[in-house]
């Protein structure tokens, strides 16, 4: 890992400030859009990935007061409110996940399944090369600036991908094989793995050191 210092370090943490509003917005976009269009389809799978929106939108906030006070004060940005606030995003991440399970073990017993949202798959097919893009983005800048903080941010936006293409796959065989009422309870039972691997590393703190 390449470390910079002075004047070069403060314009990539100006230029990864700009990638976390981008963050901001795209994930506010995100949460409102899968929430609404998986209530409206009765879509597990998409609520859960609208509930995991704003939980990644609540991290982004963080690192942007990070960034802001990296840029005023330098290295005497205090560790542990960064470390809190990330085991509480790794708290609500097993919350969501206890969700998602009974919500789906009642869809199985019940025999419930969702409806098709053409909105849903709009968001999802988009999410996946703007979450690549964000990601590798802010690995970039991570490694050329020292930032353990931003390279973990940069892995939430490429878990965002990995969950936006479980979610295009559900959408996809709802779409096309509708008498497939489980499909959304069992993709989202695969969702619940990627959320507790999240809420495990942020529980033991990786995303700070």
């Amino acid at each position: 890992m390449v470390v910079i210092a002075n004047e070069a370090r403060a314009g990539l943490v100006r230029g990864a400030s700009r990638l976390e509003w981008l963050t901001v917005a795209w994930m506010s976009t995100e949460a409102s859009v899968a929430i609404i269009s998986g209530a409206a389809a009765h879509s597990l799978s998409l609520i859960a990935f609208g509930a995991d929106s704003l939980i990644e939108l609540g991290s982004a906030g963080v690192l942007l007061w990070r960034l802001n006070v990296d840029l005023r004060r330098g290295a005497e940005f205090p560790e542990e409110v960064e470390r809190r606030a990330t085991r509480i995003g790794g708290s609500l991440l097993f919350v969501l996940a206890a969700y998602v399970v009974v919500s789906a073990a009642y869809g199985l017993w019940a025999h419930e399944g969702e409806e098709f949202s053409m909105p849903g798959l709009t968001l999802t097919v988009l999410a996946i090369p703007i979450m690549w893009w964000l990601a590798r983005a802010k690995i970039r800048i991570a490694d050329q600036v020292g930032s353990h903080a931003l390279r973990a941010d940069a892995v939430e936006s490429t878990t965002c991908g990995y969950l936006s293409g479980v979610v295009v796959l559900d959408l996809l065989a709802q779409l096309l094989v509708p008498a497939w009422w489980w499909v959304d309870s069992i993709t989202s039972l695969g969702i619940v793995l990627l959320l507790v691997k999240e809420g495990r590393e942020a529980g033991r703190g990786e995303r700070c050191r």
